[in-house]
């Protein structure tokens, strides 16, 4: 078990495991770390220099969205995430946008999420969840890239 995580090119997701730890799923190993999700996405964002509540205002601004808001962790990497429940849940899981290769409906409460490395990991959360999340994530991804490139 370690103590302390920050988010990165190699992170697939982040699901919360019990009461006080999380799974992190990255390309070649996982670990169980000493925190919760939502607090790893809290340190992720202050490693790179800012606060999970200005990266959620900034993309409450560009997506007109209140609710289960995608987060850019870092920008010159491009590293977005977005959570399959309201953000501070005991089960949201953090989902690695630019990781994601496919969703499929796994049944009625569940989404299975296919990972670039042939990875998975079913989620508790509805297909139709997961794809507008996706969906979401993918538009706040464009709309910064297009302003980066204009």
């Amino acid at each position: 078990m370690i103590n302390k995580y920050e988010f990165s090119k190699g992170t697939l997701a982040i699901v919360p495991n019990d009461d006080d730890t999380s799974l992190v799923l990255e390309d070649e190993e996982s670990y169980i770390v000493h925190d919760k999700p939502f607090h790893i996405m809290e340190e992720s964002c202050k490693y790179f220099g800012s606060s999970y509540n200005g990266r959620k205002e900034g993309a409450r601004n560009i997506l007109g969205a209140e609710y289960k808001v995608p987060i850019v962790i870092e920008d010159s990497s491009n590293l977005i995430a977005f959570p399959t429940t309201s953000p501070q849940a005991d089960d949201c899981c953090w989902i690695s946008l630019n990781r994601v290769h496919n969703i499929y409906k796994h049944d009625n409460n569940t989404t299975r999420i296919l990972f670039d490395n042939n990875k998975d990991i079913i989620v508790p959360c509805s297909f139709r969840s997961v794809e507008n999340q996706l969906s979401r994530a993918s538009r706040l991804d464009l709309v910064l890239k297009n302003r980066k490139n204009s």
